[in-house]
């Protein structure tokens, strides 16, 4: 499979915007809906931080996918697979102590968001 030549040199920042663009859409939509039926702040304090640490995560995964494009694609989106599990186990074992927030809907919201973009960077991850 190869990939044209605009998508090696200019292509990466094109993908990238509008994965970030529809990304944060996705993401920070998903956590106004949430917290804007949630009365609790601790509940609203904790999606919060996990839809922005969430979309981070996510620019970082693409970025790390791209080089594998062109020779073994699935390759990139496992180890931007691995990166997300690692950092919701980091996120479960330390994070969410460490900034104080309510457990079950910082990490179900965080592994929501992550699912949700997972399927949302197939879109722009294609040849």
């Amino acid at each position: 499979m190869t990939v044209p030549a605009g998508r090696a040199t200019g292509g990466l920042a094109r993908r990238a915007l509008q994965f970030a663009a529809a990304s944060a859409l996705v993401v920070l939509g998903s956590a106004w809906a949430i917290t804007a039926v949630a009365a609790d702040p601790a509940v609203t304090r904790a999606v919060w931080t996990s839809a922005v640490l969430a979309f981070g995560v996510q620019l970082v995964t693409f970025a790390m996918a791209w080089p594998f494009l062109t020779k073994n694609p699935l390759m990139g989106w496992g180890l931007g697979s691995l990166l997300r599990l690692l950092t919701l186990v980091l996120y479960a074992l330390v994070g969410v102590r460490s900034f104080g927030l309510a457990a079950a809907p910082a990490l179900l919201s965080l592994a929501g968001f992550f699912s949700v973009s997972m399927l949302l960077e197939s879109l722009f991850l294609k040849p």
